[in-house]
């Protein structure tokens, strides 16, 4: 049986809330960054809420070199932007490649929702005489892949992935599987997501939006904080790495992707698909429980998603659960809904190449219920062997992807 070719991961490009590009964001985020403000792009004076994490000094005509950014959406922007991001810092020059084996695979939670309330805006106004062919060409979320793959010219797999919160994981996943059939010789992988009305509103309604902080794991939490943003993560194969003599930043060592089958907006009781999909991540990387050395949470603030999750580590990793390191960036960055498992899969291959994890801010009181080693307030210096990036979405989607370090 020929041995499947391992898969690693040399660029990373990332626009959050905290910065824009690899080095600013990690730093930042290392640092304990405050990404999430009053919000600015619509008025909330209509809510009992009104924070936000989005992404400000943004320019897509900074990064873009082939599409005009006005003819994108904000979502679009913000991934073509990571894309290009990502393919210099893995220092690809697209034209080199052969465009039918360079592919792409993103996830998102929404697509473009801004297209939608600009749409709704002109019913309420009964100017629908004004919508033109641009709401067909930018609404559908096919086509955040689709103006990616247009920015840098690739023409092999193009796939999007609307499994909400865990989009990002299962797009790395898929890329993952396409590098590993030969059916591309590299992939960029991730996730966009901008900010909207539309899904500020559902959180508000919910009641899931925290009124002042987003604190993960605390005892006193109250909610998550909605986002957006971009990752993008190149992918390839070690031997391709190797000969070109690429920075690898980690490798993807296994994937697990389960649904709850239970409820639309509830997870598990007792985190059953969460632990099916930790279960399988690691048995595809040949891994026993006690070989994780850190776990990016999906850790949104909400009480229940944060009681939850931490009851799926203890059924999977026992009374090791309370010495496992773990943090959840949301509490800086947000909870950027398709972007987020991408953003913490790029968070966690530094992780793994620097050794060294971003901490939980905002960590006060602990919570008997999520007996964790929670990296409170602070960055910790640690060796990184495996990192396991968690993240659970809306129709009880799960997704987890381990990643390790590469010793060819």
């Amino acid at each position: 049986m020929v041995a499947q070719p391992r898969i690693v991961v040399t660029g990373l490009g990332l626009v959050t809330p905290v910065a824009t590009g690899r080095r600013q964001t990690w730093e930042r985020l290392l640092a304990g960054a405050d990404g999430i403000s009053p919000v600015q792009s619509f008025s909330t004076e209509k809510f009992n809420v009104h924070l936000g994490a989005e992404v400000h000094d943004f320019a897509a005509a900074d990064h873009l070199r082939n599409l005009d950014p006005t003819t994108l959406g904000r979502a679009s922007q913000l991934a073509a932007a990571a894309a290009r991001l990502a393919l210099d810092d893995a220092r690809i020059d697209p034209a080199s490649l052969d465009p039918n084996r360079a592919g792409v695979a993103l996830g998102t939670t929404s697509g473009e929702p801004l297209e939608v309330e600009r749409f709704d805006d002109r019913l309420v106004a009964d100017q629908l005489d004004r919508v033109g062919d641009e709401f067909i060409r930018l609404y559908p979320c096919h086509m955040i892949a689709a103006h990616v793959a247009a920015e840098v010219g690739f023409a092999g797999v193009n796939t999007m992935i609307p499994t909400a919160c865990a989009a990002g994981n299962y797009a790395i996943a898929h890329a993952s599987d396409a590098l590993r059939w030969d059916r591309a010789e590299v992939m960029l992988a991730g996730g966009a997501d901008s900010f909207s009305r539309i899904t500020y509103t559902g959180f508000a309604r919910l009641g899931a939006i925290a009124p002042e902080l987003c604190q993960p794991f605390d005892r006193d939490r109250k909610g998550m904080i909605p986002g957006e943003g971009a990752a993008i993560l190149v992918l390839e194969t070690l031997e391709r790495a190797l000969a070109r003599n690429a920075t690898i930043y980690a490798e993807v060592a296994g994937y697990g992707l389960t649904c709850d089958a239970h409820h639309m907006t509830a997870a598990h009781p007792e985190g059953e698909g969460a632990l099916r999909a930790m279960t399988a991540a690691l048995n595809e990387s040949g891994l026993h429980p006690d070989a994780v050395s850190y776990i990016s949470a999906h850790g949104t603030g909400t009480p229940t998603n944060d009681r939850l999750e931490s009851k799926a580590f203890r059924r999977l990793f026992g009374t090791r659960s309370k010495r496992t390191p773990t943090s959840s960036i949301k509490s800086m960055i947000g909870h950027t809904m398709g972007a987020a498992s991408a953003i913490e899969a790029a968070v966690c291959a530094l992780a793994v190449a620097e050794n060294r994890v971003p901490p939980t801010m905002n960590f006060r009181q602990p919570d008997p219920d999520c007996d964790l080693d929670c990296i409170a307030n602070e960055a910790r210096e640690m060796p990184v062997e495996v990192a396991m990036n968690n993240a659970y979405a809306f129709g009880g989607n799960n997704a987890s992807v381990i990643f390790r370090k590469c010793h060819p």
